[in-house]
């Protein structure tokens, strides 16, 4: 059915705040009848998969992300990958650039007694299997077992059914290449014959710079035979006897200390009753993923949405223990940091382990801003504790020290929009000054990509002196990411949300210094050819350019795709190139362009093969371009907002299946976030930065889409979005209502849609 209802009445639930952590706010007893985890697919995309991209028996941030490993060489390629048949392992941390405690149940034989250690992988099969947000069941087939997996935040949960009168056993491989890092050093103790406790190292990555000792807990419902080590490997087997029931097996994680490991399971998962968790689980999921509820279009697109707005609370880990330890790298030796407490001697937030923020002024900013502030918050407390730690806000922490992925100081928007809307609240002149020190020298502007131990492929100081950043770096190569164009085009996007909290701060003279830098895009602007264009350190236009060559001045991108990173400013942009209209035709003409090659570069070996691919103009499949649909708005053409927007969504973000589903890179919820936002119709282009944390209506894919408001943060309850006569062919706003009242600008501002009300768009189709 075309418009098949998923949801019969709307109900108006209750709610509450638990303001720093990222459990349920939903409580009615009506709401458990909608089961929105089931309405999520974790198989999305898996055939293209990176070691931190797919989860299934794990909370919301957890720190446990516990699954099988397909593959486990490498961080790209490796985790859960859907078309590999062998499980390698269940392992339970797959976090931006960490890993570890990788296990496997086993049988023994005549054969494999002797070779277990190093040969212990099992085929499964998908027809076997159960996938669900907090839970992995499978059969390894080798060893005829059946496993299941569940989580708290910080223990994973084992249920394994040996086959009868088997000798069985659980290999702990400690000491294994596993994802970005090699696991080295692991060692076990027992404690009794159901208690161990242990440790191993991730050891340093290209972009974590230092070790990280991962400390844990085992604890069995039943008693371990003998504890072997393989002297070879150094890698040790629980071995069982006579197990008639199955087998329960916790293993709690910190990166602080045994003890704390303990406690984690102490606190988290005293009992021992697997379903229980699992149903916990799910009604945390149901809790969040509820806060959203659509209704119209088909079965698969509301199952497509969930699945993207699981993927907007994945990816990003806690580091933190249940008594607020967390590690901290960042000084010269590492030290266990403590975080400050609550009157009741719990943390105030959790400490977090994170990929960069760099794009996430158009996809988390605005999702979590509206739909999960008390995550929002809690983000920007633990970007402090870096701070406070190590001297600068991060912007790609991992291991609890800094990594310097990728480029600027993409914490920067992050922060000022949360101001703007009224999430962070406190010490605002504390937050700016920390804010500030990553844009000047010193700061992390002056770091390119991992660049661990200089201050020179930022290009910080050419960008100060002569409002631009040189390609190429005359200093020389120091990481990755030193195309000066496109550090440019970042630097002076983030300095003007600088200048946006300094104006709220009252601080003029800053307002103003930062205001000017924010201008520089215009010194790179080449009206002769209308493109962005890189400058050498002479001031000399790059020799032989063209704005389709990738990574040509441009980070992960083109001259094309990278000319409308000016978000602050696109009127401005506009009239650069000779008026909005001009402008708007000339984006358009891109996307007509981009839409032959499917509005994205798809995946690196779709790039590889098909090299054209990289010379698309608009790429929906990374995060320098994902604005531009909505960069019509500004150009005073809404309607093409809506037109693309729509097409990008079916395009793109349409599929649901292990081959398809972000065709790129999804970085830790970023494009999760966008697909979400796109569908409910609602982007904010300059990262809802500006005073008013401005909107831009866009096209959305429901009939009727349904935000509950948290009370600790907004005024209003909830947040209706209504599309009447919308269809794959009405994807026009033929007019807009909020409350009642005419909204001729197709605009919201975030204070008026958090007070509440019901945004009302009558839809239609045009021959033009």
């Amino acid at each position: 059915m075309r418009y098949c209802k998923f949801f019969i009445l709307f109900i108006l639930l209750s709610v509450f705040a638990c303001k720093n952590d990222s459990k349920q706010i939903i409580t009615d007893e009506v709401y458990k009848e909608v089961d929105f985890s089931n309405m999520v697919y974790p198989q999305l995309d898996t055939e293209n998969s990176r070691w931190f991209f797919f989860s299934s028996a794990c909370r919301p941030f957890g720190m446990v992300n516990l699954s099988p490993d397909n593959e486990i060489d490498g961080a790209w390629g490796s985790g859960y990958r859907y078309k590999t048949d062998t499980i390698k392992g269940f392992s339970h941390i797959h976090g931006w650039q960490i890993s570890g405690v990788s296990v496997m149940p086993v049988t023994f034989s005549e054969e494999n007694k002797n070779s277990i250690f190093t040969d212990f992988y099992s085929k499964f099969s998908h027809d076997n299997e159960v996938v669900k947000p907090g839970y992995h069941s499978l059969e390894l087939q080798r060893f005829n077992i059946k496993t299941e997996l569940t989580s708290t935040k910080r223990v994973g949960f084992h249920k394994y059914t040996f086959p009868e009168k088997s000798e069985a056993g659980i290999l702990l491989n400690l000491n294994t290449v596993l994802g970005p890092s090699d696991n080295a050093n692991g060692i076990l103790k027992q404690i009794n014959d159901k208690e161990f406790v242990g440790s191993v190292v991730a050891t340093p990555t290209h972009r974590r710079p230092k070790d990280l000792k991962v400390f844990f807990k085992i604890a069995l419902n039943q008693s371990v035979n003998h504890l072997q080590k393989d002297e070879e490997t150094g890698n040790y087997m629980l071995h069982f006897k006579d197990l008639n029931t199955p087998l329960l097996m916790k293993v709690a994680i910190s990166y602080t200390s045994e003890e704390n490991a303990s406690l984690n399971m102490k606190t988290e998962l005293q009992h021992w009753d697997f379903n229980a968790v699992v149903s916990d689980s799910k009604d945390e999921w149901n809790s969040l993923l509820g806060r959203i509820k659509v209704e119209g279009n088909t079965e698969k697109q509301q199952k497509r949405f969930y699945t993207d707005l699981w993927h907007a609370l994945q990816g990003r880990r806690t580091i933190s223990d249940v008594n607020g330890a967390y590690p901290d790298n960042t000084g010269k030796s590492f030290r266990i940091g403590q975080l400050p407490l609550k009157e009741d001697g719990t943390p105030k937030f959790n400490h977090y382990n994170s990929d960069a923020f760099w794009g996430a002024q158009w996809t988390i900013n605005t999702l979590w801003g509206l739909v999960y502030p008390e995550i929002y918050e809690e983000f920007t407390w633990s970007l402090l504790q870096y701070y406070k730690d190590g001297g600068l806000v991060a912007r790609g922490p991992s291991g609890g020290n800094y990594t310097f992925v990728m480029t600027g100081s993409s914490s920067t928007p992050f922060f000022v929009s949360a101001i703007q809307k009224g999430i962070l609240k406190n010490n605002l002149e504390y937050v700016y000054e920390a804010l500030k020190k990553n844009h000047m020298p010193n700061g992390i502007m002056e770091k390119a990509g991992y660049e661990h131990k200089t201050q020179k492929g930022g290009g910080l100081k050419y960008y100060l002196k002569n409002g631009f950043v040189p390609h190429p770096n005359p200093e020389g190569k120091f990481g990755g990411h030193q195309d000066g164009a496109g550090l440019t085009l970042e630097y002076a996007y983030q300095d003007w949300t600088l200048a946006q909290l300094a104006l709220k701060l009252g601080k003029k003279v800053d307002y103003n210094y930062f205001m000017k830098r924010s201008k520089n895009y215009q010194n790179l602007f080449n009206k002769k050819i209308g493109w962005m264009q890189p400058k050498n350190i002479k001031g000399q236009w790059q020799a032989d350019y063209s704005p389709y060559n990738y990574e040509e001045g441009f980070i992960e991108a083109n001259g094309a795709q990278s000319t409308w990173f000016v978000p602050h400013n696109i009127p401005e942009l506009g009239e650069l190139m000779g008026g909005k209209d001009v402008a708007a035709d000339k984006l358009n003409t891109q996307f007509e362009e981009a839409e032959t090659l499917n509005f994205t570069s798809g995946t690196s070996h779709a790039s590889e093969l098909h090299p054209e691919y990289r010379k698309i103009p608009i790429n929906y499949g990374n995060q320098p371009s994902i604005q531009t649909a909505f960069t019509f708005h500004k150009l005073g053409r809404p309607d093409l907002t809506q037109y693309w927007s729509r097409k990008v969504t079916s395009t793109v973000f349409g599929g649901l299946a292990p081959s398809t589903g972000y065709n790129g890179d999804e970085d830790q919820g970023l494009m999760g976030s966008l697909a979400v936002l796109m569908k409910i119709g609602l982007f904010q282009i300059n990262g809802g930065t500006d005073a008013d944390a401005e909107y831009q209506i866009g096209s959305p894919i429901f009939d009727k889409i349904s935000i509950q408001l948290h009370p600790d943060y907004h005024s209003g309850k909830t947040l209706e979005i209504l599309a009447t006569d919308n269809n794959e062919t009405n994807v026009f706003v033929k007019e807009a209502t909020f409350s009642g009242k005419s909204l001729k600008e197709f605009t919201l501002f975030h204070k008026d849609i958090t007070s509440g009300g019901v945004l009302n768009m009558k839809m239609e189709a045009r021959d033009n």
